[in-house]
């Protein structure tokens, strides 16, 4: 019998390029400059922060659109729970409509275990979150959980190909009052809430997919922040359940199955 080989990849959430999805009035659009220098000055403060942050942890709830050939959008959630140590460990868990899915990355390794079917993959990644998530993404196709969150330039990622930016107004999101920007790009327009206070967390983000004709969304609430959180080496170990089956990534950079 052949082995099974299975593409561990996922839609994870990517606290990067986000959308435009609000109404803002005609007056308000002629009034605001191409990129407002107080939307960008408000994102800095907030990629500063989480930069400055050696761990952290937060829950996700994630709403994805999938378009139908009639052209009916479909949504579809999941729920995450993330934590992040700096340099070098990660590890988020997600339940969804679609999989339910744990990744852990220890420093030396990039794990992905689906429990629907009970399979795993293990692949030798470098050693710091960003080397690893740009490994990930080149070499086996996935977008890690927290993307743009742990990236120490994530401002330059963000603002790398805005045309335009502005802060809407002032909105709470989970009782937490936050400022409002949204920023417009060739191929994507992005909003983004962050809490207006001592600790500028990301509150809610909404992406468009303009090179889709159905412009689909993504929608991310982000709650629990925690950014002193208790945490151990355990937590960044996978250990396989009974039954689990080992399996490979399939490697983008080759064109081939990674080899164990």
């Amino acid at each position: 019998m052949d082995a099974v080989h299975v593409r561990m990849a996922a839609v994870w959430f990517v606290l990067g390029a986000l959308a435009l999805a609000a109404t803002v009035s005609t007056e308000v659009r002629a009034q605001a400059p191409a990129v407002d220098s107080a939307a960008i000055q408000i994102l800095q403060r907030m990629t500063d922060y989480l930069g400055s942050l050696q761990q952290f942890s937060l829950d996700t709830q994630n709403t994805f659109e999938e378009v139908l050939e009639s052209g009916q959008k479909i949504q579809f959630d999941l729920a995450a729970s993330v934590v992040v140590q700096r340099p070098n460990k990660l590890r988020a868990e997600r339940k969804g409509d679609l999989i339910s899915q744990f990744v852990v990355y220890d420093g030396k390794t990039l794990t992905i275990y689906n429990s629907a079917d009970k399979y795993y993959a293990v692949a030798a990644a470098p050693d710091t979150i960003e080397d690893a998530l740009h490994f990930a993404r080149d070499s086996l196709d996935i977008v890690p959980p927290s993307g743009d969150l742990v990236y120490k330039n994530a401002f330059d990622l963000l603002t790398a190909n805005i045309t335009s930016g502005m802060v809407v107004g002032k909105s709470i999101i989970g009782g937490v009052k936050c400022d409002h920007l949204a920023f417009s790009g060739p191929v994507v327009d992005w909003q983004i809430w962050i809490a207006d206070g001592d600790q500028p967390l990301p509150s809610k983000y909404v992406i468009v997919t303009k090179d889709d004709p159905a412009q689909p969304e993504y929608i991310v609430l982000m709650s629990n922040w925690n950014v002193a959180p208790d945490l151990n080496d355990a937590l960044f170990t996978f250990t396989p359940p009974q039954g689990a089956k080992k399996t490979d990534f399939i490697r983008m950079d080759t064109g081939r199955t990674s080899a164990r």
